[in-house]
């Protein structure tokens, strides 16, 4: 076993982001820190308790003959590491184009929303991208050249969903040696050099500068930076969304603050209480000058405005309360068509009135005994993100049973075979995940996806509590 490869699964073990007996996909462009990451995964080491289930090429269509070499290189890659590969071919210059975001940007959406599909067909239990402590040092800085609070300066994580980086504690430099040592090629993307994209300048000119002038060992200072600033926003944010359940109340067309128990709050608990508040009911994203004015209507008391507009909503202050509602012509929040929708964090609850239910959840130590089906069940705190979504059935809904084999079917087609009676189906809550998509039909059945395995640990408990109601 190489010495690197030995810190890679150090990695893994320690963080426990990648499950044993999971299936992990590797997304391969073809430039050296992918070629490595799939040739470190392929390792008899790594690949002893976890399993590549093969490569994930994108054809991103923008560099013509160029492109297609890169295609072919990691087809030829697949066949020398003797494992599968998928290629994807996508017009991002469309995407582009049609959503008036740059091609990077429009590249990125592409890339993560393909990872999440091939979880969610079953290809694979995670998707493994290339990011490392260079990647993760620059990240740092254009978010902190940006603006970015403590969430933003956490800068790439481990994990997000489905999606996994093990080599966030690897520099570009040892993966290069890595190939060497192995007689691994890889393609260079012209692109990367192009001092017009601002992460190139970062990385080309900002970071050399930095390491000269002010410190050798910028990129590891960064990078601890990240680690220390991502331990903080993870409390800072279990702590807000438990102040969130006691200030925040929904309500027939958005939701309802209380200003006081907002203006007592510390600024780093009240900020993030009121952007998810106002980002929730506009179904817009806000900056930090929208939380701020939010801010002030809580504490002006009788000296505010009566209302103010926000990115898709209006608010209004009536004595202690904060109305949200969204701008006339918006549908109300929490609801498509006729159906329901809310989020569910862990430790909390949600109540689904349409149901006349709550679903409850819960964080704890690996139960006794493995509960798939029911009106109680566990899911792999490891494999699963929060906030978690309930909504309810929506046409073309697929769902993936555990018992048959990661074969999608049709909720539709469930409904039907588990007898559920047509006027029922539309008040059964669906647990849904990011990235793994439907991961509990509540009451019926558990996904594959989300299956727990023997040696994973940690759970997250939805349980099922009546309550009468609508339903």
């Amino acid at each position: 076993m190489s010495t690197l490869s030995h810190r890679v699964l150090q990695s893994i073990d320690r963080d426990r982001f990648i499950p044993r007996d999971a299936r992990v996909l590797v997304a391969c462009s073809g430039g050296g820190d992918s070629v490595a990451l799939a040739a470190l995964l392929c390792e008899p080491v790594l690949e002893t308790d976890r399993s590549v289930a093969g490569l994930l090429h994108v054809n991103h269509g923008l560099r013509g003959a160029s492109a297609d070499d890169d295609e072919t290189f990691c087809r030829q890659l697949a066949r020398e590491l003797r494992v599968p590969i998928i290629v994807e071919r996508v017009d991002v210059a469309a995407r582009a184009r049609s959503e008036r975001i740059s091609v990077e940007a429009a590249g990125h959406r592409i890339r993560y929303e393909l990872f999440e599909r091939m979880v969610r067909e079953g290809a694979a239990d995670l998707v493994a991208t290339a990011h490392t402590r260079d990647d993760q040092a620059e990240t740092v800085l254009l978010r902190l050249i940006r603006g970015a609070g403590p969430a933003g300066l956490a800068g790439i994580r481990p994990r997000i969903g489905a999606v996994v980086r093990p080599l966030l504690d690897i520099r570009r430099s040892e993966l290069r040696e890595y190939l060497r040592l192995r007689g691994l090629s890889h393609r260079e993307d012209a692109s990367n050099r192009d001092e017009r994209v601002l992460r190139n300048r970062v990385r080309h000119k900002l970071i050399p500068f930095l390491a000269e002038h002010f410190s050798p060992a910028i990129t590891d200072v960064l990078a601890r930076g990240a680690a220390i600033a991502r331990d903080d926003d993870d409390w800072i944010e279990v702590a807000a969304n438990a102040m969130a359940d006691k200030i925040v109340q929904c309500t027939e067309g958005g939701l309802d603050m209380d200003a006081a128990l907002l203006t007592a709050e510390p600024p780093a608990i009240a900020r993030r209480v009121a952007r998810r508040a106002l980002e929730r009911v506009g179904e817009r994203g806000v900056g930090f000058d929208h939380v701020e004015r939010l801010r002030r209507l809580a504490d002006a008391g009788g000296t505010a405005p009566a209302s103010a507009d926000f990115p898709g909503c209006r608010v209004e202050r009536s004595g202690s309360t904060l109305r949200i509602r969204r701008r006339p012509g918006r549908a109300a929040p929490g609801v498509v068509g006729e159906g329901f929708q809310y989020p569910l964090t862990a430790p909390g609850e949600v109540e689904i009135v349409e149901a006349g239910l709550r679903i409850a959840a819960a964080r704890g130590g690996r139960p006794a005994r493995l509960v798939a089906r029911g009106d109680v069940v566990a899911l792999p705190a490891a494999r699963i993100s929060l906030p978690l979504t309930v909504r309810s059935w929506r046409p073309g809904d697929v769902f993936r049973p555990l018992g048959l084999g990661g074969r999608s079917k049709k909720l539709q087609d469930f409904f039907v075979d588990r007898k559920v009676p047509r006027e029922q189906r539309g008040i059964v809550p669906l647990v849904v995940d990011d990235h793994l998509g439907i991961v509990w039909v509540a009451g019926h059945a558990v996904s594959e996806g989300a299956r727990m395995i023997d040696t994973d640990e940690g759970v997250v408990t939805l349980k099922i509590v009546k309550t009468g109601g609508l339903g």
